[in-house]
C-alpha cells in the first residue's frame, strides 16, 4: 500500500508538472484489464520467487545478511537490462542499475528484516498496479486511467524529470531501508530489556 500511494504521487506529481490531467479510459475492456492484471501479478510473482524467494534466501545464508541483499540488489538491476532493453546502451545501463537496483535493495531489506517473503511482493506489486494497470505507464499501454492530453503516458521534462523519476523512488526506497533498520534496532533493543538481570 505504502509503495502503491508512492506510484500515485509520481504519476499525479508528472499530471501537476505537465499541465496535463488523468481521465477514465473510455476503450478500457474487462477482458484487457484482466490481462494487465494478470502480467502484472505473474511479472511480480516470478520476480520475487527468482530475486528474494531464491537469490537472496540462498545467499542469506551463504553470505549473511548484509552481503546477501547487496547482490540480491546488483542481480535485480542487472536482469532489468535485459528486461528494459537497454543492453548495449552505457548510460541508460547506468541509470536502470541504479534506480532497480535500489529498489531491488529496499525489497531485500524488507525481506531480510521481516523473514517474510509477503514484503516485498505486496510492496512490489503496489507500485507496478498502480503505476501499470491505474495511471497506464509501462508495457501494458491504456489500462483505466489515461492522460487527458493523448500521449502514451505522462513524462515531465527538466527538473520535473529528475524529481519526479529519480529523487523520488531513489528517497522512497531509502526511507523503506531506513524504516528497515529502525525496526532491527527496536527489536534488539526490545531483545536486551527483555534479559533477566544478573544480579
Amino acid at each position: 500500500m505504502l509503495l502503491g500511494l508512492a506510484a500515485a504521487v509520481q504519476q499525479l506529481g508528472g499530471a501537476l508538472a505537465t499541465g496535463d490531467s488523468f481521465i477514465a479510459n473510455a476503450d478500457a475492456a474487462p477482458s484487457t484489464l484482466l490481462q494487465g492484471a494478470r502480467f502484472v501479478l505473474d511479472s511480480v510473482v516470478y520476480e520475487e520467487l527468482l530475486f528474494r524467494g531464491c537469490l537472496l534466501y540462498r545467499a542469506v545464508r551463504w553470505l549473511g545478511p548484509r552481503r546477501a541483499v547487496w547482490l540480491d540488489a546488483a542481480a535485480f538491476g542487472i536482469y532489468h537490462w535485459f528486461s528494459a532493453d537497454v543492453l548495449g546502451q552505457p548510460v541508460a545501463m547506468a541509470y536502470v542499475l541504479v534506480m532497480t537496483g535500489a529498489i531491488g535493495l529496499m525489497l531485500a531489506r524488507a525481506f531480510t528484516t521481516t523473514g517474510s517473503i509477503a514484503a516485498p511482493p505486496g510492496m512490489h506489486l503496489g507500485w507496478n498496479a498502480v503505476t501499470q494497470l491505474l495511471f497506464s505507464a509501462g508495457p501494458l499501454g491504456a489500462m483505466l486511467l489515461v492522460p487527458a492530453s493523448g500521449v502514451a503516458s505522462i513524462d515531465p521534462d527538466g527538473a520535473w524529470h529528475v524529481l519526479l523519476s529519480v529523487v523520488w523512488p531513489l528517497s522512497v526506497a531509502a526511507a523503506v531501508v531506513q524504516g528497515c533498520r529502525w525496526h532491527e534496532k527496536r527489536r534488539a533493543a526490545a531483545f536486551v530489556d527483555a534479559l533477566p538481570d544478573r544480579d
